[in-house]
């Protein structure tokens, strides 16, 4: 019955707009985009515009090339940093002047799903040059129109798009992660979504090349050291934490400068099993039985490697100026906080931590 509702009230801003504006998050454009939403409203006649925000974290020449295959009008914009708006602006004028034959004002709807920016889009078109506001006749009770030029008008109301898909839901970071019960079927058709829309991406983050999606969440399990007893991958686990990565944002289509420059490789998986195989939980433990085997691989070369044994993660990093800096890595790297570390080496140092 929510969903329907959520519908009705998207049918019913449809109806009483002109224009129609899909707002889209650029860096998850086939996640955030709505066919059923699309198809309403060519049904219905009316011209939609595809507004693709937070362009700013996106890079240019893919924004291009996205917009050169699309099928409908899409305009890139940055409402939080006010880039592109006055395109935005003017390519509204134009979808409008057609219909000013017929009608004395022409009024824009912004509707999209939760999140992607449209109420910021909203509060900045309006900025100095929304001079005047007016009531929308038989429209939901509050709703006012606001005037963006002499004809154009905007409802200052967006549309939501109700997300009816479970693994929908979970994708777009309305249901925690760690509280997934079956995570496995959204992680992949997460994965699917990213091969869909840049591949690339997989690669960047994990250092993998493989083509199916089973394939792809099973080799960053074992990347990740998520290895269940009897040494079978913990889909489940990996799976927990791929979803986990994608809803805070570690992980995104577009690797940032900052994460590009530092790049590592994954090793250590002798001494991790050594380590899982007599239940090494002690740092100082490990860097005693490990300590001459881990200073071999000290240089100016990033390596991590991690596994989940017995409820704790034990992570190792080396190739870092500082330990502190190592140590924060693997924070950052498994998402968890150090309980116990221990740093080695001299020029390049390494760490070893216990991390919860």
């Amino acid at each position: 019955m929510k969903q329907r509702k959520a519908w009705k009230v998207v049918r019913e801003v449809i109806d009483e707009a002109d224009v129609i504006v899909e707002v889209v998050d650029a860096r998850d454009p086939i996640g955030t985009r709505n066919r059923k939403l699309e198809r309403l409203v060519q049904e219905a006649g009316k011209p939609l515009l595809i507004v693709m925000n937070k362009a700013d974290l996106v890079p240019k020449e893919w924004a291009e090339e996205y917009k050169r295959k699309s099928e409908i009008p899409v305009v890139f914009i940055s409402a939080r940093e006010r880039k592109g708006t006055g395109i935005l602006r003017r390519e509204l004028k134009k979808l409008a002047k057609p219909l000013l034959d017929e009608k004395e004002k022409v009024k824009v709807a912004l509707i999209g799903y939760p999140n992607v920016g449209k109420s910021t889009i909203i509060n900045t078109l309006k900025g100095k040059r929304a001079v005047g506001t007016a009531p929308i006749p038989g429209y939901t009770k509050g709703k006012q129109l606001i005037r963006l030029s002499k004809k154009l008008w905007l409802l200052d109301s967006p549309g939501v798009v109700p997300i009816d898909d479970f693994d929908e839901l979970v994708i777009k970071g309305g249901f925690p992660a760690d509280k997934i019960e079956e995570p496995v079927k959204p992680a992949l058709k997460l994965i699917s979504r990213i091969l869909e829309t840049r591949r690339e991406a997989i690669t960047e983050k994990f250092g993998i090349e493989a083509e199916s999606e089973e394939e792809i969440l099973r080799r960053i399990g074992e990347k990740r050291g998520l290895i269940k007893a009897g040494g079978e991958v913990d889909l489940e686990e990996t799976a927990r934490w791929l979803l986990r990565e994608w809803q805070t944002g570690r992980f995104t289509l577009f690797a940032s400068e900052e994460e590009k420059s530092q790049d590592f490789v994954w090793d250590f998986k002798e001494v991790l099993d050594g380590v899982e195989w007599e239940l090494l939980l002690d740092p100082r433990r490990i860097l005693w039985k490990y300590g001459d085997q881990l200073k071999e691989k000290l240089d100016n070369q990033k390596r991590a490697g991690v596994r989940e044994i017995e409820g704790v993660t034990v992570g190792i990093a080396t190739g870092f100026k500082k330990c502190d800096s190592a140590l924060k890595f693997l924070e950052e790297l498994t998402g968890k906080s150090a309980i116990a570390s221990e740093c080695f080496g001299k020029k390049w140092k390494g760490v070893v931590a216990i991390l919860d």
